[in-house]
């Protein structure tokens, strides 16, 4: 109980701003295979802060997950955790067709037996700082679990959602970015709502799965401890009783 107990609790560090970000247009960024940019325009129509991508840009692999490509995206995202402005973040993919197609297999061939423990060390180090499916028992139950695991099956996407394991499935558009353009209708949803309660709603989700309903409970309670002196909490309860939008800063 106390490891979720303490991780919850460091969980509001001070704000840093972010010292680099890259960006696709620039020339510097246009050779690493994880870029950074901030989205402008109507996206950051609602909010003082917005919506901010990583590109996955690596083509001749298929955005398959090297050391470079993950060394990038671990550097990357401990930036962008750090950064205040940072709201909502996107996953993309640079190449057409592709998303990311596993783990690099052709540059795990030629590692030695403790350069791969590291490596898949460090690839659920990133995975568990996403979040993404290594709670698959968790979502599917182990039995179906086991099912996916042992047999290797790959699913579409429907599949996929049907499952539990995608939240939305949607029919591929002639320019082969529908699912890129149903986050970004996400992101716009999440972008207005108050981020350091966003922030500590997914805390409480995440360390809450891990434990048993009382410590969960707890970790819930330390994570609203943390919002009640902020300035956002207080904004909503006076747009609330106004009856109008309210106004977010991060505070």
């Amino acid at each position: 109980m106390l490891r979720p107990l303490t991780s919850a609790l460091r969980l509001l560090r001070p704000w840093k701003p972010l010292q680099t970000r890259g960006c696709a247009s620039d020339e510097a960024a246009r050779g690493r295979e994880i870029q950074v940019r901030a989205l402008e325009g109507p996206d950051q129509a609602l909010s003082p802060a917005g919506i901010t991508e990583i590109l996955m840009n690596r083509p001749r692999a298929r955005n398959a997950l090297g050391n470079v490509f993950v060394s990038e995206l671990l550097e990357a995202l401990a930036q962008l955790r750090e950064d205040r402005q940072v709201r909502v973040l996107l996953f993309r993919s640079a190449v057409k067709g592709v998303f990311c197609a596993g783990a690099d297999l052709k540059e795990r061939e030629q590692m030695s037996e403790a350069e791969v423990e590291v490596f898949v060390q460090r690839l659920r180090g990133m995975m568990t700082e996403i979040g993404g499916t290594q709670r698959l028992p968790r979502c599917l139950g182990v039995a179906l679990a086991k099912e996916l695991i042992f047999t290797g099956r790959r699913l579409s996407g429907t599949q996929a959602q049907v499952l539990g394991l995608v939240n939305h499935a949607v029919a591929q558009n002639e320019e082969g970015n529908a699912a890129y353009h149903r986050a970004r209708a996400l992101a716009q949803e999440i972008l207005p709502q108050a981020p350091i309660a966003v922030r500590l709603s997914k805390v409480a989700i995440d360390r809450g799965m891990e434990v048993d309903i009382a410590s969960g409970m707890a970790i819930e309670g330390i994570c609203y401890a943390q919002n009640i002196p902020t300035q956002d909490r207080l904004e909503g309860m006076a747009a609330f009783r106004e009856k109008r939008p309210p106004k977010f800063v991060g505070k």
